[in-house]
């Protein structure tokens, strides 16, 4: 599993690479809490839950951002562990558990701010592996 970071003038563009649909979900939410924090500087001392719905994998991927931006700026948590489930029935469900701590501006090195996620040059492929791309705007 891995992901890398595309240059962009003023937006996050990320390509993340993984073996299954939880993997993938697990370092696109990575992917947004280290580009607003330092994730090195995180302990484990809280626990917060979630559940994200999406009507389709497109529509999942970006709720799930959206809610992982949500709980790291708005609500104030850094997580740095991620643990999740992913159900699929009338439509895509994600039940995920975040490990981590309430954000300390000058603990955990607030880099910038993400706005929101985006459906502009989305991307997601399955064929065995998973390969995800989207665009977070700053």
């Amino acid at each position: 599993m891995s992901y890398k970071s595309l240059e962009h003038a003023t937006d996050a563009i990320f390509e993340v690479n993984a073996s299954n649909l939880e993997e993938a979900f697990i370092v696109a939410a990575k992917t947004v809490i280290e580009t607003i924090l330092d994730v090195n500087t995180i302990d484990e001392t809280q626990e917060k839950t979630m559940t994200v719905l999406g009507k389709d994998l497109r529509y999942l991927l970006y709720n799930w951002l959206e809610e992982v931006i949500i709980l790291t700026i708005t609500d104030g948590f850094a997580a740095k562990t991620i643990s999740i489930s992913l159900e699929k029935n009338a439509e895509y469900k994600i039940t995920a558990r975040f490990k981590g701590e309430k954000i300390d501006i000058k603990k955990h090195h607030f880099k910038v701010e993400i706005k929101a996620p985006t459906f502009h040059d989305m991307e997601i492929k399955q064929n065995g592996a998973v390969y995800m791309r989207y665009l977070l705007d700053l």
